[in-house]
């Protein structure tokens, strides 16, 4: 690679570092192409990115960012998962790293927070923003169907008071 290229790489992966919400570094070595592309189209569907480069400019590129303090992790043949969803990148990957045992997550950052692999973990078990937001919807409309439920039930009962009287006089 040309030292342009690099710098293309580091500028890339430097912009990166600094949007997005949540970084996921993990070990790779023994996957097969398909497992890897089967990786990133389901970290594509949820809204982030997989990304393998060199640990020596991911190291230049994590200079001055939030997510510095991952360059520790950054020891053999590493891959980089990242969202701006700080739920979406760690629950695709721990969701991988269960069905491949050679996808070995070593830890993350999330914002300022250096995180370590049991970290990444709970973050997956976190719900996602749209599961938060439907709840939220449905605590907020729960009150006014019980109100509108309180408001007709008079009206319910009398007018099955009035049926059994008018099936009481036709029988």
């Amino acid at each position: 690679m040309e030292r342009a290229q690099k710098r293309e790489v580091v500028t890339a992966l430097h912009d990166v570092f600094a949007k997005t919400g949540v970084v996921v570094v993990a070990h790779y070595a023994g996957l097969t192409v398909a497992q890897m592309t089967r990786l990133r189209s389901d970290m594509r569907s949820a809204g982030g990115q997989v990304k393998v480069a060199k640990n020596r400019l991911v190291k230049l590129a994590l200079e001055g960012t939030d997510a510095s303090g991952i360059a520790d992790l950054l020891k053999g043949p590493t891959c980089l998962a990242f969202s701006a969803d700080p739920i979406a990148a760690p629950k695709v990957a721990v969701k991988f790293a269960k069905a491949n045992e050679k996808f070995v997550i070593l830890g993350g950052s999330m914002g300022t927070t250096v995180l370590d692999a049991k970290g990444v973990s709970s973050l997956a078990e976190l719900p996602s923003l749209d599961e938060l937001r439907s709840k939220l919807i449905g605590l907020l409309q729960a009150p006014a169907s019980k109100i509108a439920r309180t408001l007709n039930e008079p009206g319910a009962q009398l007018a099955r008071v009035i049926a059994a009287y008018g099936n009481k006089e036709a029988a």
